[in-house]
């Protein structure tokens, strides 16, 4: 294998030539301790940066192995160790080697999230970085000296330094592990308990501000407490002195399955208690105010989505036959009302999987919601295909075991329906069940229950593969995320916007990759979705999120992290070339 000096060689031997022939630094150099490797070089200085590794042996990383001896473990110290390669680029990013943009250095380290990452990979022989390089160029030409400090001084040295269990790294990175491993611990011992989710007292739920992910101050917020009534209490694998008691055990708000409400007051935290528990599909970083609200993994926010495509979904249960005569068993449209497209949302994330559905009045379709009894009287039955909600969420849990979670600032009426009920007082929760109900018989509706037909849940439609293309041009394809709002797929966007669970702009990547891989290999033979869905799954798992890599990422997948499920279907169904062959 050749080594750095080599590098160095061919750099000096490229200085000053045209930007291409950086092509011939392509290929592996040993350092001392690991091996640095050119994957690709990009084709101009104003293309997608190049695809770098840098791998140090497991004796020169030195990192524990009891830190990566689970999935759970290497999952979160991957996590860390990418946030750690990107401080020490970042601090010698702010080192001017005055050749403006390139030059750059970057590894895809995520948010408040901690995800399975393509960004670092740990084994019990290496630990790898992948990051991306915007090789130096003065307009076209090759600046070779400035490359060879990059490549063979600051990023060899920089990630060694970031990937190498120092004790600093020890100190920070032990913590963040079982911090993570804690949280799974909670989330696997929710179902056995019998809740959907679960919030520490201690946390702190309020953001920063609206534009930032970042825990309010403690000054300018109020810590999570419990209502007694709900208060529950796990016990930890590894103690937390910010949240555990002397018995290890953190305790907090369970919130059973059933049909829960969310109320109070404008401005008195309904939403934000509702946006922790959405979030809280994914682990925390420590610090971040949430770490221990913990909710169960197939839960999805679901929401009104004005002028979305629909295709072939069945929703008869919701809205049944349209007045013109137009059947619901299938229906498609190009652009959906805001209750159509909010009934498309829960049906399609039952067919997905979800059995736990979050939802914001906020955001909500109000006819979807509900018709009250004035309503009910002025617009009989026969003239309304719409069965709201409020008629459906008692039979999706009492039949199928569908629990539904709630944010009502407005409509009483789901007091009659709902298992608990929560209510917010200045960021406090009160257990309010009771008075609910005394409410309810105080001021009964007068509106009529049980309208429309027994509910069933979705069959699995079967996609067509061939309508999941995402070439551009001349056979090239085309798979970029647009923060996370978005998939740029070969001709088309898939809006995402209000897809509001996507944690990072490197799960789109992967979600576009995914689709790609399944159209190409899991999709035909009258193969449901719910059935593709669960071979990536059990593929990804396998392989780990690098496996989506090879479909549109090139040989350096290091930009990719997992998306769950949910949020696959959630593209899939908002690709606008889809087409539903069966089911």
């Amino acid at each position: 294998m050749r080594n750095l000096d080599d590098l160095k060689s061919v750099l000096a031997r490229i200085d000053g030539r045209g930007y291409k022939a950086y092509k011939d630094i392509q290929g592996d150099y040993a350092f001392e301790g690991g091996v640095l490797s050119v994957d690709y070089v990009q084709g101009d200085p104003f293309a997608s940066p190049s695809k770098v590794r840098v791998r140090l042996h497991a004796g020169t990383a030195g990192l524990p192995s009891d830190l990566h001896g689970s999935r759970v473990r290497r999952t979160a110290v991957e996590d860390f160790l990418a946030r750690r390669v990107r401080l020490a680029l970042r601090k010698q990013g702010s080192r001017d080697r005055g050749i403006g943009k390139s030059g750059l250095m970057l590894i895809d380290a995520g948010g408040q999230e901690v995800l399975e990452r393509s960004a670092v990979r740990v084994s019990t022989e290496w630990v790898e970085a992948r990051v991306e390089v915007g090789l130096p160029a003065a307009g076209r030409r090759v600046l070779g000296r400035q490359a060879a400090e990059m490549l063979c001084g600051d990023l060899p040295e920089l990630t060694r330094g970031a990937l190498g269990w120092t004790e600093e790294a020890e100190a920070e990175g032990r913590p963040f592990v079982e911090c993570v491993e804690n949280q799974e611990a909670i989330r696997s011992g929710l179902r056995e308990r019998g809740l959907v989710a679960f919030v520490a007292d201690g946390s702190m739920l309020p953001r920063e501000s609206g534009v930032s992910d970042r825990p309010l101050s403690p000054e300018k917020g109020l810590a999570f407490e419990s209502p007694q009534e709900l208060r529950v209490s796990f016990d930890l694998p590894n103690p937390d002195s910010r949240y555990t008691d002397e018995r290890g055990a953190v305790t907090g708000m369970g919130i059973p399955g059933g049909v829960t409400l969310i109320v109070g007051g404008g401005y008195h935290g309904k939403s934000t208690l509702l946006r922790a528990i959405e979030r809280g599909v994914y682990p925390h970083v420590p610090g971040d105010g949430r770490e221990y609200v913990v909710t169960r993994p197939d839960a999805v926010k679901v929401r009104a989505e004005d002028r979305r495509r629909i295709e072939r979904v069945d929703l008869s249960t919701l809205i049944g036959n349209l007045p013109n005569g137009q059947s619901t068993v299938a229906f498609s449209t190009e652009e959906a009302s805001g209750s159509t497209s909010q009934a498309a949302g829960i049906i399609e994330s039952l067919e997905a999987g979800s059995r736990l559905l979050l939802v914001d009045e906020d955001t909500a379709a109000t006819n979807l919601m509900v018709r009250d009894a004035r309503m009910q009287r002025l617009v009989n039955r026969e003239s309304e295909p719409i069965t709201p909600l409020l008629d459906r969420i008692r039979e999706l849990y009492e039949e199928h075991g569908v629990s539904s979670l709630l944010v009502m600032g407005g409509c009483g009426d789901y007091f009659d329906v709902a298992d608990q009920v929560i209510l917010m007082r200045g960021y406090r929760p009160e257990e309010a069940t009771s008075r609910a109900r005394e409410v309810a018989e105080e001021l009964p509706t007068r509106r009529g229950f049980g309208e429309g037909e027994p509910l069933k849940l979705p069959a699995g439609r079967v996609p067509d593969p061939r309508s999941i293309n995402p070439l551009k041009g001349k056979g090239k394809v085309k798979i970029e995320a647009e923060g996370v709002d978005g998939i740029r797929f070969g001709n088309e966007t898939i809006d995402l916007r209000a897809v509001e669970q996507v944690a990072d702009a490197s799960q789109l990547r992967a979600v576009g990759r995914a689709l790609y891989l399944a159209a190409r290999e899991f999709m035909g033979e009258e193969r449901t979705l719910p059935e593709i869905l669960d071979r990536l799954e059990k593929l990804i798992d396998a392989e780990t999120v690098d496996r989506l890599g090879g479909f549109g990422g090139g040989k350096h997948p290091g930009n990719l992290s997992r998306p769950r499920r949910f949020e696959i279907a959630a593209a899939l169904n908002r690709l606008r070339s889809l087409r539903i062959v069966g089911k």
